[in-house]
């Protein structure tokens, strides 16, 4: 605002309140006017049209006895239409939002619980802003917006929130890796067993195999060799294998060494021990 020879200049989102003889006259506008001084004008003050911002922290407790710190953000802005209101019946603007602000929070917050009133942050931005309107409107001011920017517990009280998630989430974890665990046993236990029903069933296949094979070189030693019986030429086979078998044994070299019964009248009993096991080979089950 500038003045000079009786002119006066408002900027722009700004009025002018002017008097006469220290009587309200008119709200100039943005612009330039005369303001003749002989004749008792004056200009008593500029009031700004701009969206002005307060924040406003109120210390309050919830319904469950925890103290907390709720921060809201007020937006108003002065009417063009009632700049002499606003000029005049109000002192201190920003003290008098505060007081409505702290009077509508200390009496919503109080009746939620703590996670309630994060929940609720709108709610409470609300009954704020009604009551701001309703308040603020007699006064030539607009309450453009009302936001809860913030509620803030004691430190300790956040303290203990977090633990307490921390806490349900290593349940929930321990739930989900001992469910993990659990399967992996399950799976573990299944394959040991399909393992050990196929290596049975190879066990017996492969005894299955050489008792027919021996069968076979039975029938064929008898019918080439006349005279002899199926019980010497079933000796006599089972010797070679078990003498061949005792080669190979030695001529390993990382086998380790073996101590059997060995002598002329033990081959008769390795004999008998051989053909008694293929024997009960044959018949177990497949």
């Amino acid at each position: 605002m500038g003045q000079a020879l009786g002119c006066i200049q408002v900027d722009q989102s700004t009025v002018v309140v002017r008097e006469q003889f220290g009587k309200f006259d008119h709200v100039l506008q943005p612009g330039c006017h005369c303001l003749p001084w002989c004749c008792g004008y004056q200009a008593s003050g500029t009031l700004s049209l701009r969206v002005q911002q307060l924040d406003v922290r109120c210390e309050t407790k919830t319904k469950d006895n925890v103290f907390v710190t709720v921060v809201a953000s007020i937006q108003y802005r002065a009417l063009a239409e009632k700049a002499s209101d606003a000029f005049y019946k109000l002192s201190n603007t920003k003290a008098q939002i505060q007081a409505y602000v702290f009077d509508v929070i200390r009496a919503t917050v109080p009746k939620l619980e703590l996670d309630s009133a994060f929940e609720q942050k709108n709610d409470i931005a609300k009954a704020v802003e009604e009551e701001l309107e309703k308040a603020m409107s007699a006064y030539g001011y607009e309450i453009v917006e009302t936001l809860i920017i913030d509620i803030e517990p004691d430190a300790q009280v956040k303290k203990a929130m977090n633990e307490i998630n921390a806490a349900a989430r290593m349940r929930v974890a321990a739930n989900e890796k001992a469910e993990a665990e659990k399967i992996l046993q399950v799976k573990r236990a299944e394959g040991e067993a399909e393992a050990k029903y196929l290596s049975g069933l190879g066990i017996a296949r492969q005894r299955e195999a050489i008792v027919n094979g021996l069968r076979d070189s039975v029938l064929s030693f008898s019918g080439n060799v006349p005279g002899t019986t199926a019980k010497d030429i079933m000796d006599m086979v089972l010797i070679t294998q078990y003498f061949d078998t005792m080669k190979e044994v030695g001529a390993s070299s990382k086998s380790s060494a073996v101590f059997i019964p060995h002598g002329p009248g033990a081959v008769k009993d390795i004999a008998s021990q051989i053909r008694d096991g293929l024997l009960q080979g044959k018949h177990a089950p497949v």
